[in-house]
């Protein structure tokens, strides 16, 4: 595991270390305040055993801007993507090969100062763990619209993949699986009119044949993933539209089966069909169209990731051989 310390205003020389644990102080501020992000991304090891990253520099920038709504100094993205490099290279035999494997990297910041004053931390640690993953879901995913509870209200953190926007989610999601639904697509808090992102996922609408998905803003993370669809889609030659997307605008779409399909994208599902939906104790169904833009676009991109496909883009980093 890959560590560094921020002690006297400053980042002290980073290292890599064997996985373990570490000493924490019960008083240490992360644990009364809160002040933690991360960052989720992926290793992976095409057919010739060649280990690649994909967009690292997005995450980077990503966790930077996290960092600063948490008022947590901003780690150097050189030495985050040095220092990731060098710790993938090390773990490169746990990057399995075979489409669908990868090693999943967690990147990570909170407060180590020892305190239980309501204020920043003056002192922090960043990490990077790793660890070998294949397909994150497995089976049918049915989502339910929120009504009720809410992710993240404009002006807050819902764009920083700050630790607290997850552990705030998972109540209303434990009632959600209940009812059937394994996740939970998430609305405007004010006004619970207009979709967001589902728990782990961007989400994407194909009405007729465009896919329109909401535009980021300060409630919506802006993923690396949902980027990489959009411009994958238009490379591909089909419609976008980054807009705001109104439930009800959504209920007549699949009313007038002019919804064709509904999917999420992230670094861990890649891309995932969303086959059903609920709504204030109605269910929707939404099949897999024959012509799934969702599978077409997953393909592409997993291709770029695995180096099965040429990279226009230029997306793909090489670690090591």
């Amino acid at each position: 595991m890959f560590q560094c310390d921020f002690r006297n205003g400053a980042w002290e020389t980073p290292s890599i270390v064997p996985y373990g644990t570490m000493n924490l102080s019960p008083a240490a501020s992360v644990l009364h305040y809160g002040q933690a992000v991360f960052e989720g991304m992926k290793a992976f090891k095409d057919d010739n055993g060649s280990v690649w990253l994909f967009r690292p520099e997005q995450n980077a920038a990503r966790l930077a801007a996290s960092a600063e709504r948490l008022a947590i100094p901003p780690f150097p993205e050189n030495v985050f993507l040095e220092g990731l490099k060098k710790l993938v290279a090390l773990d490169s035999d746990w990057v399995k090969p075979g489409t669908g494997n990868s090693l999943y990297i967690r990147p990570f910041v909170f407060a180590s100062a020892a305190g239980v004053q309501a204020s920043a931390a003056k002192e922090y640690r960043f990490m990077i763990i790793c660890a070998p993953v294949s397909s994150y879901y497995g089976g049918e995913v049915r989502v339910k619209i929120a009504d009720h509870y809410s992710r993240a209200p404009q002006g807050g953190t819902g764009y920083a993949k700050a630790a607290g926007n997850y552990g705030g989610q998972f109540y209303p999601t434990q009632l959600a699986n209940k009812e059937g639904y394994q996740q939970i697509i998430w609305t405007d808090a004010a006004t619970h009119q207009y979709i967001e992102e589902a728990g782990t996922m961007n989400l994407f609408f194909r009405i007729g044949d465009t896919l329109i998905t909401a535009p980021t803003s300060d409630s919506i993370l802006d993923g690396v993933t949902r980027k990489s669809i959009l411009d994958l889609a238009k490379h591909m030659g089909i419609k976008t539209e980054v807009r705001p997307i109104e439930v009800a605008e959504l209920l007549a779409a699949q009313k007038s089966r002019a919804l064709r399909e509904i999917f999420g994208s992230g670094t861990a599902v890649v891309v995932q069909p969303i086959i059903g939906f609920g709504y204030k104790g109605e269910n929707f169904e939404t099949p897999l169209a024959q012509d799934s833009y969702a599978l077409k676009l997953k393909e592409a991109l997993m291709n770029i990731q695995y180096n099965k496909a040429a990279d226009p883009f230029g997306w793909r980093v090489k670690v090591c051989d």
